[in-house]
């Protein structure tokens, strides 16, 4: 029986719709700028290049229907909806999700504006929300499905997945270039335009046709 100096790490996990076992989560990968509008919104060229990725660590997430204090160090604390990737292998998906990027917008700005990692910007405590997973084998086809945030029941985000740069597959394909994707990865997609601020006291919910919705509050 092998000894730790420290106690190891929990298991990070997301529940499985219709199942009692449970997803265990490996590494979280982020795609950027997947949407031209939002590419646009954002002060960027939407003309299709290589796909920009940055990471989450698996303790930033949380699960559906909590309640999450409002992060330190912002005032402008944005969501982002997103498909999410669950991974089987390192190009088997397992099945699907919604989630949030949350994003300190602010700090965000700052680093960039310095020419400096923004890391802290995406990568704190709470920022990646998710749904339960839903297998690959019993989701319908979401090609083309709906994707929108409401805040508070107002609408703020809303299109379609067939509008994203890169498709599902090539974000696996072009990911496998760099790292090795393995089961338990979660992928986050990209967010269409319409982000925004959120303050405490607000919930956000997250939705795709078909799959389970993400629902969070602030306090």
């Amino acid at each position: 029986m092998r000894n730790y100096s420290i106690q190891p790490s929990p298991i990070i996990s997301l529940p499985i719709t219709g199942s009692n076992d449970r997803f265990p989560v490996r590494r979280i990968y982020c795609v950027g700028r997947n949407y031209a509008d939002h590419v646009r919104e954002m002060g960027g060229d939407p003309n299709r290049s290589t796909p920009i990725f940055f990471t989450k660590s698996r303790e930033t997430i949380v699960g559906s229907r909590e309640t999450i204090p409002y992060p330190p160090l912002t005032e402008n604390l944005h969501f982002e909806i997103e498909l999410v990737v669950a991974m089987a292998g390192k190009t088997e998906i397992f099945g699907y999700g919604v989630g949030l990027d949350m994003t300190r917008r602010d700090i965000q700005a700052v680093a960039k504006k310095g020419g400096k990692p923004w890391d802290m910007a995406k990568n704190f405590d709470d920022s990646a929300p998710c749904s339960a997973i839903m297998k690959a084998s019993e989701a319908p086809d979401i090609s083309a499905a709906e994707i929108m945030l409401t805040n508070n029941g107002s609408v703020k985000q809303i299109s379609t997945l067939n509008k994203m740069i890169w498709s599902v597959d090539e974000i696996i394909s072009h990911l496998n270039e760099t790292v090795t994707l393995a089961a338990g990865d979660l992928i986050y997609t990209g967010t269409p335009e319409g982000v925004g601020a959120v303050i405490a006291g607000e919930t956000l919910v997250g939705t795709i046709e078909g799959l389970p919705e993400v629902k969070v509050s602030y306090d």
